[in-house]
């Protein structure tokens, strides 16, 4: 399965950037799937409903399917959090997987960057970062994009993982 991640500061345009790249690689008739990290605690179940009173009652994974979707809840119950290489290994093959976030992670990786934001370029210390897409002209040793520029950006990735 190849792999490339979008990584970047805090409102660095991360999640827009995955979202117009998701919608171009798949409108070029490739298949997508997409895994986010989260610094945080996060729930996409909702107090009361069945779901969240099995979890609450202990169990370890819960299903939740429909005629339109499922979705696969584990809790780590204090356990460590599984790497990314282990995260990947649940999802079913498809052409490309785009990982948000991650940063640390040796994958290939493309760098959102907004001056606004404040913060040092990621990539400057980082070789797995291939490019940077920015919304100010950079002085930088790798392929500079414009932030918004999606369809390159998007023939870009397919080109450095092969497809």
């Amino acid at each position: 399965m190849r792999i490339y991640g979008v990584t970047g500061w805090k409102n660095a345009g991360k999640t827009g950037l995955m979202e117009r790249l998701v919608a171009e690689i798949t409108g070029r008739g490739f298949s997508v799937s997409t895994v986010k990290h989260a610094h945080h605690t996060f729930d996409v179940d909702h107090p009361g409903k069945d779901s969240h009173r099995h979890r609450v009652a202990g169990a370890t994974e819960v299903l939740l399917a429909s005629r339109n979707r499922f979705a696969l809840m584990h809790e780590l119950r204090a356990g460590d959090e599984p790497p990314l290489e282990d995260l990947l290994q649940r999802l079913s093959p498809v052409d490309l997987v785009l990982v948000e976030g991650y940063k640390r992670d040796r994958h290939p990786k493309i760098e959102a960057f907004r001056a606004e934001a404040g913060n040092p370029l990621i990539a400057e210390g980082d070789p797995t970062i291939r490019a940077v897409a920015s919304d100010t002209p950079l002085t930088i040793d790798r392929v500079l994009f414009e932030l918004d520029d999606t369809a390159a950006i998007a023939e870009f990735i397919l080109k450095d993982v092969g497809l």
